[in-house]
């Protein structure tokens, strides 16, 4: 708890305004744009702008609403601080949790090297979270090391509303029908965030026609979908998707149980009562809320209702992709839940919702790929969450992707964490992509600075060419016949179609859209029964050895 404490006190003491400069400023520090002059500071060759506002505040009348452009101004101002991190639960794992929160978090961060050459390829960075968590203000998102070690790149992060304030469905409350792109308000805030850089890279030195947007997690979902949504297109030439791609999606059915619970702790009828709500009584709410979020919303107007359409039309063969996993995604989850003891009973639980509603010969191909699977069974259960929840539909990505024109490179992370039980976990590659190695909150050691740099030069050089091949090695584009995959550890290379078997027996559960969703998980499942009868045959032999020790 106290390192908790300190953690929490670490972060909230970067918290800062950025206020209106009204007499003289050091020009040399100064981007000019659109919406006024921001002047940022200068260390060690890198200049950084913090907290540059690239939409109004989504506040008052505008909350819940779609994003509003920020309005020009001839205004100067600080670029010191970031911008407020979006309401959200505080998790020991979602550093930026512990910064000052708001309703008022629409806010970017820019850095870049001092050289002014030629126009900078412009890189764009979307945080993970599961749409729920995260924000610009994570010490692992910083990026000095990255600008630092790439001067020729713009880097940008971008903030973007999640959870209650980013992901909820209004059409079941009165009044709702106002309030129509609710469910997908996180992504409005990204395509703003990337109109915006449009019209503003070149302050930065910045090449508005070379944007290469990434992301992880959740940031690789939207960094997916953003390609096949029409508002989005012609605003970046190249994606890179971490550990997330369309399938990070619900239903609009799935999304249903988060507004019930939105309205039994909040007591409102209406929207009106929503709207009358305070800042301070959302907040005191999400953490009623608490671990609940939704996805995006597969709505069938942003979001198709089969989140691959767009790739399987070819309306994304424009745009250049990596995408990829880790080996071991789902590991990630043991410290989330409080430790292996509870990730013992939480993942079989979880895996028998899963696969309820699954045809009996879709049964059989899970049972199959379990006898495929070496190890215990709870390291088989997080291999079939790893596989369907993310390298399969990453892999289905990519192929239709490639299969329509589009270029897309895939990889595989099996650098492992030296976290007890991780392994190559969920997030585990973030410190190699920023470059701050010394970051260990999902590595558990410092990351290895050779196999940093490589990632990042892959990376860079992909962001400026297409090509991702650097260094010496060679990165094949995929395609569903050789598969070429890169595979990231200690000496990354490229091999043909990584876990051919476990593939081909798990892709057709790919069409049940399994998305680890847990808001109606039940308890009515063999493991629960189980388990109880397993504690009661223990009980029963403790009171019967008691019962014989009195006699």
């Amino acid at each position: 708890m106290e390192k908790i404490k300190d953690i929490r006190s670490a972060i909230r003491s970067r918290w800062g305004e950025n206020r209106p400069i009204c007499g003289d400023y050091d020009h040399s520090l100064a981007a000019r744009c659109d919406n006024g002059t921001f002047v940022g500071t200068r260390s060690e060759g890198v200049l950084a702008f913090r907290g540059i506002p690239f939409a109004c505040p989504p506040t008052g009348e505008l909350r819940w609403k779609k994003t509003v452009q920020a309005p020009e101004g001839n205004g100067v101002f600080e670029a010191l601080y970031n911008g407020r991190t979006p309401i959200q639960t505080e998790w020991e794992t979602e550093r930026a949790s512990y910064y000052v929160q708001g309703e008022d978090c629409l806010y970017l961060n820019v850095w870049t090297g001092e050289n002014t050459g030629t126009k900078k390829a412009v890189m764009v960075f979307f945080h993970g979270g599961s749409y729920g968590w995260g924000g610009t203000a994570d010490p692992i998102y910083d990026g000095m090391n990255f600008a630092k070690a790439h001067p020729d790149i713009v880097l940008i992060t971008a903030g973007y509303r999640v959870g209650l304030m980013g992901f909820v469905d209004f059409s079941s409350v009165p009044g709702g029908e106002a309030f129509p792109d609710a469910p997908n308000l996180g992504l409005w805030d990204q395509i703003e965030a990337l109109k915006w850089v449009k019209r503003n890279a070149g302050a930065f030195g910045g090449d508005p026609d070379l944007v290469t947007i990434f992301g992880e997690s959740a940031g690789g979902g939207s960094v997916s979908l953003l390609p096949g949504i029409p508002e989005a297109r012609g605003l970046f030439r190249r994606v890179i998707a971490q550990s997330g791609s369309v399938a990070l999606t619900f239903s609009k059915e799935e999304c249903a149980p988060f507004t019930k619970r939105l309205i039994k702790e909040s007591g409102a009828a209406s929207m009106d009562d929503l709207m009358k709500l305070s800042e301070e009584d959302l907040m005191r709410i999400n953490k009623k809320l608490n671990a609940y979020n939704n996805f995006p919303q597969r709505d069938g107007v942003l979001i198709p209702e089969d989140p691959y359409e767009p790739y399987r039309t070819g309306a994304t063969s424009g745009v250049d992709m990596i995408i990829g996993t880790n080996a071991d995604e789902a590991n990630y989850w043991i410290n989330e839940v409080g430790g292996i003891l509870h990730y013992r009973f939480g993942a079989p639980i979880m895996f028998e919702n899963s696969i309820r509603r699954l045809s009996r010969d879709d049964r059989e191909r899970v049972d199959s790929f379990m006898d495929v699977k070496e190890g215990y069974s709870l390291w088989k259960i997080s291999s079939f969450f790893t596989e369907v929840m993310f390298r399969l539909p990453a892999i289905r990505q990519s192929e239709e992707h490639a299969k329509n024109g589009g270029r897309c490179f895939m990889y595989y992370w099996k650098e492992k964490s030296g976290h007890k039980f991780l392994r190559a976990c969920h997030a585990v590659e973030l410190a190699y992509v920023f470059g701050n190695t010394n970051d260990t909150i999902y590595t558990g050691k410092p990351a290895d600075p050779e196999l940093s740099r490589t990632v990042q030069d892959m990376w860079v050089q992909f962001a400026k060419t297409g090509d991702p091949g650097t260094g010496g090695k060679s990165w094949p584009e995929y395609d569903s016949d050789d598969r070429w995959t890169m595979i990231f550890s200690k000496d990354p290379e490229a091999e043909k179609d990584p876990l051919p078997d476990e593939r081909e027996i798990l892709e057709p559960i790919l069409e049940y859209r399994i998305n680890g969703s847990y808001m109606d998980m039940s308890l009515n499942v063999p493991f629960v029964w189980k388990s109880l009868a397993k504690i009661l045959v223990i009980l029963l032999l403790i009171a019967l050895i008691v019962f014989i020790a009195v006699k």
